[in-house]
């Protein structure tokens, strides 16, 4: 049951940033913390039914950004699919780490912990649009120790998203671009990682009764069509601004849910 009574206009407004979100998780791969963002900042959820909730919506745009990324080619590799499981299965245990601990942070602490986030991956997307950076190293999926070093990356993303209701992409593709993977193929592959961590992490919320069934309906439409509509643009337009767009709102946005 939705516990928390949300008026109209509240209500169109989550689903516009839902929308414009979705737009951001296939285009560019952090756009699913602007729905986090928003359950946070605009309504007085606690931070375990922010994070529940949004998880369980990026259960299905994981499904359909995956789908979306099969069909144009980018998953079709043996190389792109090593990447994935190797994500993927060891982000389950993080994602179900990383929501056993959200029961132990308060809301101040979320909020922090939301904008430092925030703040990173908007300072990592802006310096990489202004400068530039080559990668920290390249990861080879195809070798024991480049398989070891994205399992690790794997645990790490699971345990930051399972606890901060952040869909992987957020983290994922910033992360993966710095290993060396082309950035079109990291957010293919992120898509399929998020479908491990939303659906481990959505699961250990729901557990815990902290999963709000119809306002994950109400946000989680509008962001599938936008999931549908960014992968159209992320194959048909340069992102170079929406990046630097992108990175502004988030680095700009983390003081404020930090304070």
């Amino acid at each position: 049951m939705l516990a928390v009574p949300f008026d109209p206009s509240l209500a169109l407004l989550l689903v516009a940033i839902a929308f414009f979100a979705g737009i951001g998780i296939t285009t560019i791969g952090p756009g699913g913390i602007f729905v986090t963002i928003a359950l946070y900042s605009l309504t007085p959820l606690p931070s375990s039914q922010v994070a529940g909730t949004a998880h369980a919506t990026f259960v299905v745009t994981g499904l359909v950004g995956s789908a979306a990324y099969l069909h144009s080619g980018e998953m079709n590799t043996g190389e792109s699919r090593a990447i994935a499981i190797v994500l993927s299965l060891s982000s389950i245990v993080g994602a179900l780490l990383g929501a056993q601990a959200n029961t132990y942070v308060p809301r101040s602490l979320f909020g922090v912990l939301l904008g430092g986030v925030s703040m990173a991956v908007g300072g990592v997307i802006l310096y990489r649009e202004r400068r530039g950076f080559n990668p920290l190293f390249e990861v080879d999926p195809m070798s024991r120790f480049g398989r070891l070093g994205l399992a690790c990356l794997g645990l790490g993303l699971g345990v930051c998203s399972g606890l901060l209701g952040i869909g992987g992409p957020v983290l994922a593709v910033p992360t993966l671009v710095l290993v060396g993977v082309p950035m079109l193929l990291a957010v293919a592959v992120a898509q399929v990682q998020s479908i491990f961590i939303a659906v481990f992490a959505a699961s250990g919320y729901y557990l815990q009764g902290n999963v709000l069934l119809p306002l994950a309906v109400v946000i989680g439409t509008p962001l599938l069509l936008g999931v549908v509509v960014g992968w159209k643009v992320a194959h048909v337009a340069d992102p170079d601004r929406l990046k630097i767009a992108l990175g502004v709102v988030l680095f700009g946005v983390g003081p404020y849910l930090a304070l």
